[in-house]
């Protein structure tokens, strides 16, 4: 299922991570893992955030893919399923009516 992946990585020990140089190793390390569809990073609420969008194939993966953000960084996660136009046409298709 297609997912998006929210992180907000926790200022003070992203602030280390990026002093120590491991932040590029981390979010390097956790694309290679994930391979995902899309990346995007900014700011939101205050806080470093990427919105990673990725194929959860089963549940029992989340540990695997949240855990190094939890472990590494102090961060936020949260996982939500999304659809692209294609997958809204075919739910909606699948509604029938008009």
């Amino acid at each position: 299922m297609r997912m998006l992946l929210k992180v907000q990585l926790d200022t003070p020990t992203s602030n280390d991570a990026i002093k120590n140089g491991t932040l590029p190793k981390t979010i390097e390390t956790a694309l290679t893992e994930l391979r995902p569809e899309a990346a995007y990073f900014t700011t939101q609420d205050g806080y470093r955030t990427a919105f990673i969008f990725f194929d959860l194939e089963d549940p029992s993966q989340m540990p695997k893919t949240g855990e190094p953000f939890f472990l590494e960084l102090g961060a936020k996660v949260q996982y939500t399923p999304v659809m692209n136009a294609d997958d809204l046409r075919k739910g909606l298709s699948a509604l029938g009516g008009g």
